[in-house]
């Protein structure tokens, strides 16, 4: 970019400021060395590098091609207007076209073009060079500032730099100051008709300020080395010739506004002079008596030279030091030769008040500037006016109050009253104090005003208290002789007949001259001034001072004791604020303020200057114990307040109910009025004190009228009062800025709203964006660029990097007022209507001047970096939270920033904070600013060879300086240090997240781009301990974050090759393994300083979830990632292991948690994907008990998250493998954790349960985890039910492991866990909440119930109670009267819903009933009498609804009555009716069983139309852990589309073999349970005796096949064709032409076949057994007319010996025997299993058939 306009070859010199102030990047001390030694002789020629114009150099530009001509042009006419060398004229304008101009490089050619406007470019430019040439002395001053002192970082570099310089630096820059002040202004004829007057008089300000500049360097100079008398002579001459700067060639242009820096000439002109005199040395020398060793004792020809040329001077004030000077150095030298001479040069410098000026002089420098040419200047005036004290009669030396004044100005030195302490009290300063100490306390001022001055440090201050404390002496005036004292003869002494009270008023602190005290008496003006010999303490003195004040307050003395009381309160100031540990013993004083004070305020017109030295006072006093002062200044009434407390925002804001306090009556009627703000600044400053002393809620709630009234009275319009002094205006904006600042800053954003009574942030937050103070914010922000750069260039010396002028105040207050807007949008509370605030800072003014603009045109101020960088922060804010375009308000200006942004961030010796604002500001615009990011972007468009488009780089893109910021094969990356990097690579992670495809696809083609971004990854880290850059790791994870969304996002075969390779290389060089360890110690550091030495928590959080994601990724992309090896795997799961171990066992820690939580996840994420490689389980098990069992003794409200990702962990692992109690480490601690956390959240559920209760919020039967909808957002304060949910079943797996139960017989005989249990269940159960716990609940209480104790303890337990009644609610008739079908819902049957609780609970009662038989059958018969209803409705409806849900249902509840049917004796005695029902219902369920297998057609058709027109998912229904899951989720209207038919086909015939499977479950279970409702066969044929009234006959004498038609009974029509229908599934089982068997949902098609060929030949074996004996039990029965006996036997026979024979052929084939093994309960019959090898005839079932045959035949 910088090629853009040829490119400045040289280093400007304000480029060179920047550097040496250190200000840049370049910070080293080898860089600073390496730029002095490049531009030392530019420094040593100073002004005069700058050369005129000459021909020959304009030939050479004219020359030279590598400039455009039109800047040659523009060069040739530059280097007119300022008479400046052609060549040089050129640089310049590039230099100046890369740092300050305002416009695009596009614009430049039509300016160019263009007259007015290149004209006016012109002025810029010499703007521009005047700038240029300041800063070279600047530099030159700094050096001289700077390179003895040992505080310096780059002291060495600078002093060798000023050895360099040393020899002809005074002489040149002599020369120049010689030329400046002779050259003729220049003309419009000379310089070209630019050369306004405007402009001669902007040249004449220029050249003043550099001779006062080229004076101040020389002055500095001969500070460090010696001045020889020649010089002294010819500057002497010099400074006489040019009247001390007032006989300017060009006087005549001199106004009023170029007096300053006149007077700076004059100044610096004397100072030199005196300086060179070298009077320190001498007045040494002559208290040695060595007076002939000093320089000018030796040279007389020249002290005559110089007499001659001081009796000349004496008619303007400069005159005045250098006259003292010379008669004091004559007189010490040679008394005898020059006394006439020296009394006419002394005395002419006295009469020109020579003192006075001094005052003047010390005064001007010290207000802004340059701190060590001020402290360099009272050095030389110490040193002349201690020696002029010494040597000369303080009398002579004119009015003693100037003497003073004096004095305390050199004294404002801190190194001077050091210096004063050390040396002799009777020499130098301390004749001054002597002198004054006469007249203490009749005159109290001029005591305490050099006592004052002589406080700089602790030292200091306790020297000033204990000389206070210590006074021998007591002066006082007397006009008239008292009667009580006796004086000697000649009247000179006094002595005391009487004890006198000094303070008549002084109350009870007071001071008393003793009887026979000694007085000495001096005649004075006919007034006695007697000095009595009487010692006491000045403070005590004081005291009484300020009590005689508060007695004389109502009278007319007060103004006159107000003046002796305010040096004494100034000094107190003074005192403590230097040293605060001496305010214990100013007690008295200082607890008298606040009655001074309330006293004060209320006189008729106050002593403004007394209250605000009170003020200060107990500013400093607020500092060390802020609620003391609050709450003694609240009695004061000093300060606003309120007369009732505040209750909320709005009545704050209207000042309702507020009194202004003593405060507000000041301003309004006495300073305002007179323009002085005296108490206004203190009184801002001590609020601000207040504030950061951080006091308590309740002190700092009465604060709140104080910066209500700043608010609402002072910041609207205190721009706006009449001011009499200047500066004053600026400073209040300042420092209630500041007040604001402090406020802001002191505040959490979690305390913010959380209180009820509004708090000061809150106030400040409210005020400024809803009221008149927010817009006096705005245009403070708004003041500009322009005119802070106006200022600081009016000033006389603008330089100093802590300079306090104007300019400097100006630029704080402008950054206070963008920090104080930034912190109120932060912190603002949410809210619908835009604030006043917010409108003002976003909305669109006409020709961009509205205030986003402004912010962005402060990114061209160059004196204070913070300023630019603030502004950014602000727009970087605002473009977050606002919703407007800043493209838009930049306006036509857009470009011209934007190159104004890239120039500053490209620059390689800028700020790098500012660089880092610059990218972080661009980051944000990624996401929220479209039309800005185009803008920076700059990516032109061409159209590619195949039609696509195609995307480059433009000239002025950010991209080109971000590549340039990632590239790591740069040497010496000085300029990019690890916090730009980061920033850099942040830019472009939010380039990817916001998926910037233009932007992405020229990165991409950048070669090496992929090798420079990831190179971070590659190197190796210090560990976390020793780390000092924690921006390295933030910039590792951003850098892992691009990658994975690099491959999550673009399709696998499109990844860019140098990616591929990348990755490769980072699997190679085991980086997997390198990081996850770095993470690794990362956690274990973190778990060591328990989180709390931490101050790079962050980073290491953004690093851990960085490596989480990519982590995850690799998971699932693992052939791009290169992360298949299974030790690489293995290991980085055992780190995670470690690393979340380590965190999660620093219970205490917030932050270890927190991180540990994070870490836990990526666990959870690894166990479950690659559970299968993680080798021994034991490994695994052992720490995670232990991060279980610190998980739960942290802070449960900040772990429930984690524990539920443990507990899942937990039951992952359990799943993994089969293990054995003995494999677990502690089983038995293990469970009792488990147990003991989910009896807490249990108890916590059933109590969030019923609240939920009372507050009526049941109405939905959503539970926390529903997966359906949306979940209502729940309350804060419920617990998620997750936990629980995981704990149970946690509990479930450890307890399936423990075989026998007995671990868990004694955890439920130590814990209550199941009682608690199953009263939260009955809640959920009856007001149907908490549908997730419920099925958790029932799945837990399942497994218990498989051993026999489990089931007694659960059934002990109360578990009827729990689930019998309650259960109704889950299947309740609806509103309208019908009852609620089974579900139907397409949802996976896996998914929790309300009836699969109702089949879980039907499981567990049968389990019950299995396991512990009759224990629990009258549980079990009141169970099926409570839902018969319900009960007999699942049976008939699976005719009619074959949804799985339904399917699964009937078949629960057929297995339940299965057990039951055990015990038909005890049903029918307590339930016959029922029982009858069930019978029936059961036939009928065979019926439809039957009629729905046979005719596959009619099934699918039902499935496509009666249950809606979705298909049922097939998922595998819950036998075994399934390890393979089919599921269906395509429909056959909305797949047509989609998908190709023959997809739509195959997953209807899947959804056809699952429904088909099912129904063959419910046929085999219901024929079992019939089975037990019919005589045993042996029975019936054997036993005569049999009573078949118990028996009821099951099924209808006809032998038609059933219809599918709900009125035909069921008979043995329908038994015969379940046998058909069995056979011949197990023929299409044989020839494979069925996928039936993936519908079981084993793991291998032959135990799918092996599993389903037994179901079938048991479904068989019932059905013939059933046959059977239904058959004997008609033939029996005496009821039945033999007509239909002898029918049914022929039926019968020739049935069966179809039957029989299809039997034998299947048998033939080779068939499996008969029952599933295992998965349905055997038949207690005949029918006996035998290997399938035998022969058909022998087959048992065949020959029980053939046998009853023969037995019907006969």
């Amino acid at each position: 970019m910088a090629a853009a306009a040829g490119g400045p070859c040289v280093r400007s010199s304000r480029e060179l400021w920047t550097i040496l102030l250190g200000r840049s990047a370049l910070r080293e001390l080898n860089q600073i060395e390496a730029e002095l030694n490049k531009h030392w002789q530019r420094l040593l020629e100073g002004l005069s590098y700058y050369r005129p114009p000459s021909p020959s150099s304009a030939e050479r530009v004219k020359a030279n091609k590598d400039v455009a001509s039109p800047l040659k042009e523009l060069g040739l006419r530059v280097s007119k207007f300022l008479g400046l060398d052609e060549e040089q004229s050129v640089q310049l304008l590039q230099c100046y076209l890369q740092e300050a101009y305002r416009g695009t490089r596009d614009s430049l050619k039509t300016v160019l073009q263009d007259e007015r406007q290149s004209q006016a470019l012109t002025l810029k430019i010499a703007d521009y060079y005047y700038e240029e040439r300041t800063c070279i002395l600047r530099c030159v001053l700094h050096l001289l500032t700077y390179f003895q002192d040992e505080r310096h970082p780059y002291r060495a570099e600078y002093a060798d730099c000023v050895d360099k310089l040393e020899k002809e630096l005074v002489l040149k820059y002599r020369q120049q100051f010689e030329e400046l002040y002779r050259t003729e202004a220049p003309t419009w004829e000379t310089h070209g008709n630019l050369m306004t007057e405007r402009q001669v008089s902007r040249w004449f300000v220029q050249c003043l300020r550099e001779q006062s500049m080229l004076l101040e360097i020389i002055f500095l100079y001969y500070a460090y080395f010696e001045m020889a008398p020649s010089d002294l002579l010819v500057l002497t001459k010099m400074f006489k010739e040019q009247g001390f700067g007032s006989r300017q060639t060009n006087r005549h242009l001199v106004d009023e506004t170029m007096d300053p820096f006149v007077d700076r000439i004059g100044y610096f002109s004397a100072l030199i002079l005196v300086e060179g005199m070298d009077i320190e040395s001498l007045h040494k020398y002559a208290l040695d008596d060595r007076r002939e060793l000093h320089q000018f004792a030796q040279d007389g020809l020249i002290c005559q030279d110089m007499d001659r040329i001081m009796l000349t001077l004496g008619d303007i004030p400069h005159h005045a030091p250098v006259l003292l000077a010379w008669a004091l150095l004559r007189h010490t030298l040679n008394p005898e030769e020059t006394s006439s001479v020296v009394r006419k040069i002394g005395g002419t410098a006295i009469q020109l008040n020579v003192f006075q000026y001094l005052t003047r002089l010390l005064r001007s420098l010290a207000s802004g500037g340059n701190d060590c040419t001020t402290s360099t200047a009272c050095m030389c005036v110490y040193g002349l006016l201690s020696f002029a004290l010494t040597s000369l009669e303080l009398h002579t030396l004119g009015n003693q109050q100037d003497v003073i004044d004096t004095a305390c100005e050199v004294l404002a030195d801190p190194s001077l009253p050091e210096l004063f302490w050390g040396t002799e009290p009777t020499s130098g300063l301390g004749i001054i104090l002597d002198s004054v100490c006469g007249m203490f306390p009749h005159l109290l001022s001029p005591l305490l005003q050099l006592l004052r001055a002589l406080v700089s440090g602790k030292s200091t201050a306790k020297k000033v208290y204990s000389f206070l404390d210590k006074m021998s002496f007591y002066n006082e005036l007397h006009k008239h002789k008292p009667h009580d004292v006796l004086s000697h003869e000649d009247g000179t002494l006094w002595r005391r007949q009487t004890p006198k009270l000094l303070y008549p008023l002084g109350g009870q602190t007071n001071l008393r001259i003793p009887q026979g005290t000694v007085g000495q008496v001096m005649l004075d003006d006919r007034a006695y001034l007697v000095r009595w010999e009487y010692s006491y303490s000045s403070w005590t003195l004081f005291t009484c001072e300020i009590e005689m004040l508060l007695h004389v307050v109502s009278t007319a003395d007060v103004i006159q004791h107000c003046q002796r009381v305010k040096p004494i309160i100034d000094l107190v100031h003074k005192v403590i604020s230097t040293d605060l540990s001496i305010a214990d013993c100013l007690l008295p004083i200082t607890s008298r303020i606040y009655m001074l004070l309330q006293r004060l305020t209320t006189v008729i017109s106050p002593p403004v200057n007394v209250i605000a030295s009170c003020v200060n006072c107990l500013t400093v006093l607020a500092a060390r114990n802020p609620a003391k002062v609050w709450t003694d200044l609240r009695h004061t009434g000093f300060l606003p307040f309120v007369a009732h407390p505040v209750s909320n925002m709005t009545q704050m804001i209207s000042a309702e109910g507020m009194n202004a306090g003593g405060y507000g009556s000041l301003l309004m009627n006495s300073e305002q009025p007179q323009g002085e703000y005296g108490v206004t600044v203190a009184f801002l400053r001590l609020v601000t004190t207040l504030v950061k002393g951080q006091l308590g809620s309740t002190q700092s709630q009465g604060l709140v009228p104080c910066v209500m009234f700043v608010l609402k009275e002072v910041l609207p319009s205190y721009h706006k009062w009449r001011y009499s002094s200047h500066g004053v205006r600026e400073l209040i904006g300042c420092l209630i800025l500041e007040l604001i600042h402090a406020i802001l800053n002191l505040c959490q954003e979690t305390e913010l709203h959380s209180s009820h009574t509004p708090s000061l942030p809150s106030l400040c937050i409210c005020s400024l964006a809803y009221t008149e103070a927010g817009q006096t914010v705005i245009s403070i922000m708004g003041i500009g660029v322009d005119t802070i750069d106006m200022v600081m260039a009016a000033q006389p010396r603008s330089d100093g990097p802590e300079g306090q002028g104007q300019g400097q105040l100006l630029i704080k207050t402008v950054k206070l007022a963008f920090s104080v807007t930034n912190n109120v949008i932060r912190l603002k509370p949410p809210s619908n209507v835009v604030s006043p605030l917010e409108q003002a800072l976003t909305q669109h003014g006409a020709h961009g001047n509205n205030l986003i603009a402004v912010l962005a045109k402060y990114i061209y101020h160059r004196h204070d970096p913070a300023l630019p960088r603030l502004a950014i922060q602000l727009l970087k804010r605002l473009a977050t939270v606002a919703p407007m375009s800043v493209y838009a308000c930049l306006g036509s200006d857009a470009a011209a920033i934007r190159d104004a942004f890239l120039t500053r961030l490209q620059s390689k010796i800028e700020d790098m904070r500012i660089k880092v604002m610059i990218l972080e500001f661009l980051t944000v615009a990624v996401e929220t600013q479209p039309g800005l990011i185009e803008l920076f972007l700059n990516l032109e468009v061409k159209d590619g060879s195949s039609g696509s488009k195609e995307f480059s780089l433009g000239v002025w893109s950010c991209l080109h300086v971000v590549l340039e910021l990632i590239d790591s094969q740069q040497q010496d990356r000085y300029w990019c240090p690890p916090l730009l990097h980061r920033a850099a690579i942040a830019f472009l992670h939010a380039l990817w997240q916001d998926r910037r495809d233009s932007a992405m696809l020229v990165l991409r083609t950048k070669p090496r781009f992929w090798e420079n971004l990831t190179s971070p990854l590659f190197g190796t880290l210090s560990p976390p301990s020793e780390t000092s850059e924690p921006s390295i790791l933030e910039t590792c994870a951003l850098i892992m974050k691009i990658i994975c969304l690099e491959i999550y996002y673009v399709v696998k075969g499109s990844l860019d090759q140098s990616l591929k390779d990348t990755l490769k290389k980072f699997s190679s060089e085991k980086r997997f393994a390198y990081w996850s360890g770095y993470v690794k110690s990362l956690a274990v550091y973190m778990a060591e300083t328990e989180g709390n030495s931490c101050t790079s928590l962050l980073e290491y959080q953004m690093l851990v979830s960085a490596w989480r994601t990519l982590l995850i990724v690799a998971t699932s992309h693992a052939d791009i990632m290169n992360l298949t090896d299974v030790a690489v795997r293995r290991q980085l799961f055992l780190d995670v292991l470690d690393g979340t171990k380590a965190l999660l066992l620093v219970a205490t820690s917030v932050n270890c948690l927190r991180l540990g939580s994070m870490m836990c996840t990526l666990l959870l994420i690894l166990l479950r994907q690659w559970k299968r490689e993680l080798g021994a389980v034991d490994k695994i098990l052992g720490p995670l008990t232990e991060v279980l069992e610190g998980v739960l003794q942290a802070d449960q409200q900040l772990m429930e998250k984690t524990k539920a990702k443990v507990f899942s962990a937990f039951i992952t692992v359990l799943q993994m493998k089969e293990l054995r109690v003995s494999e677990i480490p502690q089983y038995s601690q293990l469970v009792l954790n488990v147990c003991e956390t989910l009896q807490e959240e249990v108890i916590a559920l059933f109590d969030q349960t019923r609240h939920s209760l009372a507050s009526g919020s049941a109405a939905e039967d959503k539970d926390s985890m529903e997966t359906d909808d949306c979940p209502r957002p729940r309350h804060k304060d419920q617990r998620d039910g997750q936990v629980c949910v995981l704990g149970l079943h946690l509990a479930k797996e450890l307890c399936e492991v423990d075989e026998d139960g007995d671990s868990w017989l004694q955890v439920t005989r130590r814990l209550p866990i199941l009682p608690t249990l199953l009263t939260t269940l009955e809640v959920s159960l009856r007001m149907k909440q908490n549908l997730h716990f419920t099925e958790a609940a029932l799945h837990l209480l399942l497994t218990l119930a498989r051993t026999q104790q489990g089931a007694t303890a659960v059934a002990g337990a109360g578990i009827t109670q729990s689930i019998c009644l309650p259960l109704l609610s889950v299947y309740q008739l609806s509103s309208n009267g019908t009852g609620q079908t089974p579900s139907t819902s397409r949802k996976s049957l896996d998914a929790p819903s309300w009836p699969g609780v109702y089949r879980l609970s039907m499981s567990l009662m049968e389990r019950l009933l299995k396991t512990l038989r009759y224990n629990f059958l009258t549980e079990a018969l009141d169970f099926v009498g409570v839902h018969q209803e319900r009960t007999l409705q699942c049976l008939n409806a699976v005719r009619t609804v074959q949804s799985l849900a339904c399917l699964e249902e009937a078949d629960h509840t057929v297995g339940f009555i299965l057990q039951l049917s055990h015990f038909r004796k005890e049903w029918h005695f307590h339930l016959p009716q029922l029982m009858r029902d069930v019978q029936v219902n059961l036939g009928y369920l065979c019926q439809a069983c039957t009629s729905l297998l046979h005719s596959r057609k009619m099934l699918q058709h039902y499935l496509q139309n009666k249950n809606g027109d979705g298909l049922p998912s097939a998922v595998t229904p819950r036998v075994h852990r399934p390890s393979t899951t089919t599921t269906v989720l395509a429909t056959p209207s909305g797949c047509s589309s989609k998908q190709p038919i023959a997809d739509t086909e195959a997953s209807e015939q899947r959804a056809l073999h699952t429904v088909q499977y099912g129904l063959l479950k419910i046929l085999s279970r219901t024929l079992a349970a019939l089975r037990h409702f019919t005589p045993d066969v042996c029975q019936i044929l054997l036993d005569q005796s049999l009573d078949l009234a118990e028996y009821n006959f099951l099924f209808a004498l006809s032998f038609t096949t059933p219809t599918f038609d709900s009125e035909v009974a069921p008979s043995f029509g329908t038994l015969l064709a379940t046998v058909n229908v069995a056979l011949n599934m197990l023929g299409e089982l044989d020839k494979k032409k069925e996928s039936l068997t993936q519908a079981v949902g084993l793991s291998t098609q032959a135990e799918g076949t092996r599993t389903l060929k037994s179901l079938l030949m048991f479904t068989m074996e019932n059905c013939f057994y059933l046959l059977i004996s239904q058959a004997v039990r008609y033939l029996r029965d005496p009821a039945v007319h033999p007509r239909d006996k002898q029918r049914m036997k022929q039926e019968l026979s020739s049935e069966l010996s179809t039957l029989l024979s299809s039997l034998s052929r299947y048998f033939r084939r080779g068939a499996p025997s008969s029952p599933a093994a295992g998965v349905l309960p055997s038949p207690q019959g005949k029918a006996t299993s035998l290997s399938k090898a035998s022969p058909e005839s022998q087959e048992p079932l065949i020959q029980l058939v053939q046998a009853f045959v023969r037995h019907v035949q006969r």
